[in-house]
């Protein structure tokens, strides 16, 4: 990680921990929001209007959070107004690497070679861990945001007539239930994975998947009813938050996880959804399995042979038939 603007120890899976041994993830740094006249957002300062060709996205294929902010540039028509660059899927000895792995991109804007240093490039005195999404403002060269789940609601709203009006991703009448179900899905399934798969205690462990296998239940009889999304018949963030984590549950959380009490596969209606928002146009794009394959299994506190798995043929098959056909069977 960082400190004062120096990188100082190699990159470990475990940001930090609790004395009963969960994991604790770290919070965000960067918290400025576009908006389409460059007011202030509801955190940070004004001044990033939205404008083509002005910010710049920063991702990893492997990870869900920053995932999440590329469909919504997906969904939302983006892609021709804010740029985007994609790091290698390996979890290198610091951090997030440029390169030319396949599906990856060198740094367009600074010929960086690791991601930390676009970190020390917004603070040179940055503390801490160089982390992805991040949304950088070319003009002002800055960095806007770190935060996927703010990055990924001023995607749908920030943006204004450059985006598309026909997915709302956070629409009024739904709000309520999207803030009610997003801190839940994010402790207990989301982020609920990572404190299972780097727990340093059998206790916690225990209490992480539980949680998670819990989450599942909830949401498999959520979706039960036959309602094609999680809020009803229109596709919310809600679904973008399930989906980056059911995706990558049966190829790298079920093995390196630990969480391998059930796959997604045997949740009915989860996977039909996992299925369904395949099936929206353009989202399979954003999908890559041999990053998150090669990405997870690159966490050699976890997988120190360095050995990589197939994919399971039922993840790579489905995945596979969309992008062939544009639906699933």
């Amino acid at each position: 990680m960082l400190v004062n603007g120096k990188w100082t120890s190699d990159w470990h899976p475990v940001q930090a921990q609790d004395g009963a041994g969960r994991f604790v993830r770290q919070t965000s740094s960067f918290r400025n929001w576009v908006t389409p006249d460059g007011a202030a957002g509801p955190t940070g300062e004004a001044g990033f209007k939205a404008e083509t060709g002005r910010y710049h996205l920063y991702v990893a294929l492997i990870c869900p959070w920053a995932s999440r902010a590329l469909i919504a540039r997906k969904l939302k028509g983006l892609e021709d107004v804010i740029t985007v660059s994609v790091v290698e899927p390996f979890l290198t000895d610091q951090g997030w690497k440029f390169g030319d792995f396949d599906g990856a991109d060198a740094d367009p804007l600074f010929a960086a070679d690791y991601m930390h240093q676009i970190y020390t490039k917004a603070d040179p005195q940055f503390t801490g861990r160089a982390t992805v999404p991040v949304l950088w403002d070319k003009k002002q060269n800055v960095m806007v945001n770190n935060e996927s789940a703010d990055i990924l609601r001023m995607l749908n709203t920030g943006f204004g007539d450059l985006a598309r009006s026909d997915f709302d991703l956070y629409p009024t009448h739904l709000a309520a239930e999207i803030d009610a179900l997003a801190p839940w899905m994010y402790n207990e399934l989301n982020n609920g994975v990572y404190k299972a798969g780097f727990a340093s205690s059998q206790a916690a462990y225990e209490e992480a998947a539980t949680g998670v296998f819990a989450a599942l239940d909830v949401l498999d009889t959520r979706l039960s009813d036959g309602r094609a999304f999680l809020l009803g018949d229109q596709l919310t963030e809600a679904d973008i938050r399930l989906f980056v984590t059911s995706l990558r549950f049966d190829a790298a959380y079920h093995g390196l996880f630990k969480t391998n009490w059930k796959r997604i596969a045997d949740y009915a209606h989860v996977q039909k959804h996992l299925e369904r928002m395949l099936r929206v146009p353009g989202l399979a794009d954003t999908v890559n399995l041999t990053h998150v394959l090669s990405g997870y299994y690159s966490i050699k506190a976890l997988n120190p042979s360095g050995i990589i798995p197939r994919a399971p043929s039922h993840v790579a098959q489905l995945v596979e038939q969309v992008r062939a056909t544009g639906r699933a069977a």
